[in-house]
């Protein structure tokens, strides 16, 4: 039920994988599309692939799926038949499941590290409506209309196999709750819960991620906390008060360190793989256990943060 017990056992860290949609930007995806990196799975899924492949060769330790703007209706919207849509976001997991399998076929990539994990990204409701609410949480929704809107994307994604669900970028407590009551439908079912942040100590929609971390402790089904899609300069004090009030391991992916532009929908400022990796060294010193990267961040960010992880196995 919970994958991540055993790994976290023999390694000190493990390492999830950096940015999809923005790497596949960076090789040449034009994702100004409400369906973002969702559109890619239709028009180049072989792509995916290569990049989940890629992660896996620098040294990630946990691919996230393709599947954060994948939703039932979203394709829908596009034209999709519900069964073309479903089998879209099952494909998410089966791109990522072939370049794990295709990775680990080469005894030379066994050393030294566990067998990559796959993890079904889910986002936030607000992902899927394409219009910034992801980081404000502001949707006017119930419990009971968010578990409705991701009940058919979870099991596609259980149902295709992925080993557990990376539920990320969560901007509002009320979204957690409805993810963490969804999932006793599915009671072999595991996930990860991660938040995005505005600051230092709360979700974008205002609440305090240690109510929500003490709460998720609570919940056998959610087996790490933590936050991403976030300015790595708030990582120190998000991840100490979520060490506060939970015994569970701690994950985080922050964006590269560059600032986004909503309005004009550009990056700006400068990332480093070596200042990533520096920082990360922190993050696990305060208490950190799932360590990766998000918005921006390259393979060339994981595999110096990999090269960095795989050290304490031998220090």
């Amino acid at each position: 039920m919970n994958p991540l017990t055993s790994l976290l056992a023999q390694y000190p860290v493990l390492v999830l994988d950096g940015a999809l949609a923005t790497e596949l930007e960076r090789r040449g995806c034009d994702l100004r599309d409400p369906l973002w990196s969702a559109k890619v799975l239709i028009e180049a899924p072989a792509l995916i692939q290569q990049v989940h492949y890629d992660y896996f060769a620098a040294g990630a330790d946990c691919a996230t799926t393709a599947s954060y703007q994948a939703s039932l209706e979203g394709f829908m919207r596009r034209g999709l038949s519900r069964a073309e849509s479903l089998e879209l976001i099952r494909r998410s997991v089966q791109l990522a499941l072939a370049a794990r399998d295709a990775f680990w076929r080469e005894p030379t990539h066994r050393l030294g590290r566990p067998r990559p994990l796959v993890a079904a990204s889910v986002g936030p409701y607000g992902a899927f409506l394409a219009d910034g609410s992801e980081y404000r949480g502001d949707y006017g929704l119930t419990e009971v209309e968010l578990m409705d809107f991701h009940r058919p994307r979870l099991a596609a994604l259980l149902e295709a196999g992925a080993d557990l669900l990376a539920c990320e970028t969560i901007p509002c407590f009320i979204e957690a709750r409805a993810l963490v009551r969804l999932l006793a439908e599915f009671p072999t079912a595991s996930a990860w819960m991660s938040f995005s942040a505005r600051d230092a100590a709360h979700l974008w929609h205002g609440e305090p991620l240690a109510e929500c971390a003490a709460w998720l402790n609570d919940q056998p089904q959610a087996v790490a906390i933590g936050v991403n899609c976030t300015a790595p300069r708030y990582l120190p004090d998000l991840i100490a008060a979520a060490r506060a009030v939970t015994s569970k391991p701690i994950v985080v992916y922050p964006n590269s360190g560059e600032t986004y532009d909503p309005v004009q929908r550009v990056w700006s400022g400068v990332s480093d793989a070596e200042a990533f990796a520096t920082e990360a060294r922190h993050w696990y010193a305060s208490g950190a256990r799932l360590i990766g990267g998000c918005c921006r961040t390259t393979p060339d960010h994981i595999r110096t943060l990999a090269a960095w992880a795989r050290s304490l196995l031998s220090g």
